[in-house]
């Protein structure tokens, strides 16, 4: 298979001003077209520092893409660059002149003297078009192929997907298969689940890969084929799946299944628990405290949660839980808010507020004080009402504020979409 680098140029990814999102899009892209990404290298906005790692990136690999530095101002040097690279000089073209023009219609303060150099091109690299902005991407063909492409987000995305990708893809022919299958587990530590599949891996063939990825609680388990038939990737996908579904924890004191396994690809929790509402025609609110609205934010992220997600009570304040909530005060009392009765009203009192089917409710210890020896910091009581009851649980989620909150709105949704899967 044909390997690739990728450079991105920019003083703004180098001092941490703008994050390199780029990289991983576009890696996403060139895999499912048969291309194994080798190495990514930012760089400053320097020539040096580009013809630096272009010469050692066109050495190494046989496809290498650049981003950034094509804007019309003094900052932006990579064409300039680049024609010093290849031997050549830059000729201005009247076809991108006249892209401009429509592109700008109407907006004559943008069609000034500096975005008319836009219009200046390398007089021996290829034209792959850019309909969505000024920068034109560009191609050369030495000892490897060289496609250089603006590097604001939406101008690289448009041009992968249309002029540079069907360049790509007509090299792309020989290049073999890369075919990626992730399964999503819950419940157990990496180790743990190192040893529970170590048979497993152990008898995996040449050719395929396994990558644990942990965040948020959440492993992803990504099994990788590198020129294998699909038939052999997913017979050994079902095997692991079976194993992974064999498996019981603690974490799950419901009438849910308890198998580790909650899903089958790679998509989000959130976009998993949409669905599942939506095939439903169902509903859903929360009511959160240590969470802070976290799970509110991420049920609406998606576009269509409208149909599916009614709101959130973000009841940080013992008298929101009480007034709102309907909590009652002598739990409050006995209890404390990070306890099974509190968290258990919270979410049957924003599931009878809102008139939704399921609610899930957080209230917890995110620290850095606040914890006690019986609730140290990391403890999050957490409720998911349901149609056919309320089912509370407590989990130890970490020592650090982000990460407690973050792993608790992640478990939340984990917890509530095995409850809805197996009523």
């Amino acid at each position: 298979m044909k390997q690739v680098e990728i450079i991105t140029i920019g003083d703004e990814l180098l001092i941490g001003q703008v994050v390199d999102t780029n990289s991983a899009w576009m890696a996403s892209r060139l895999n499912s077209w048969g291309f194994a990404v080798g190495r990514v290298v930012s760089v400053h906005d320097d020539a040096a520092q580009i013809r630096e790692a272009l010469a050692e990136s066109v050495h190494r690999a046989e496809v290498v893409l650049l981003t950034g530095g094509l804007g019309p101002t003094k900052d932006d040097i990579t064409k300039r660059t680049l024609c010093d690279f290849f031997g050549t000089s830059l000729v201005y073209r009247q076809d991108i002149r006249e892209h401009l023009e429509r592109l700008y219609a109407g907006r004559p303060d943008v069609l000034n003297r500096l975005t008319d150099t836009q219009c200046l091109f390398p007089a021996n690299a290829e034209l792959l078009r850019n309909e969505v902005g000024s920068a034109q991407a560009m191609c050369w063909q030495s000892s490897a192929t060289v496609i250089s492409m603006p590097g604001v987000p939406y101008e690289m995305m448009w041009c992968m997907d249309h002029s540079v990708g069907e360049r790509l893809r007509l090299l792309s022919a020989d290049a073999g298969s890369i075919i990626h299958r992730t399964l999503q587990v819950y419940g157990i530590s990496e180790s743990g689940l190192a040893l529970l599949i170590s048979d497993w891996e152990e008898a995996l063939p040449s050719g395929l890969h396994l990558a644990y990825l942990p965040k948020d609680g959440v492993i992803r388990l990504r099994l990788s084929g590198y020129g294998v038939a699909s038939d052999v990737i997913e017979a050994h996908i079902d095997a692991l799946r079976a194993i992974l579904d064999a498996q019981t924890t603690e974490w799950l004191p419901s009438p849910a299944d308890k198998g580790l396994l909650f899903a089958n690809d790679d998509r989000p929790v959130e976009v998993l628990v949409g669905e599942r509402l939506k095939a439903c025609g169902q509903t859903i609110a929360s009511a959160e405290s240590c969470t802070g609205g976290k799970i509110a934010e991420l049920l609406n992220r998606h576009a269509g949660s409208s149909a599916f997600y009614y709101g959130s009570v973000v009841a940080y304040d013992n008298s929101v839980k009480q007034g709102v909530l309907g909590v009652r005060a002598d739990d409050l009392e006995r209890h404390g808010a990070v306890s099974e009765p509190v968290v258990r009203q919270m979410a049957e009192g924003v599931r009878s507020l809102m008139h939704t089917d399921y609610a899930v409710a957080t209230s917890g210890v995110a620290g850095p004080d606040g914890g006690t020896a019986d609730k140290p910091v990391g403890t999050v009581w957490m409720a998911v009402a349901t149609p056919y009851g309320t089912f509370a649980h407590c989990f130890r989620l970490g020592q650090l504020r982000e990460q407690i909150t973050d792993r608790a709105a992640q478990t939340a949704l984990i917890w509530l979409l095995k409850l809805m899967n197996n009523p």
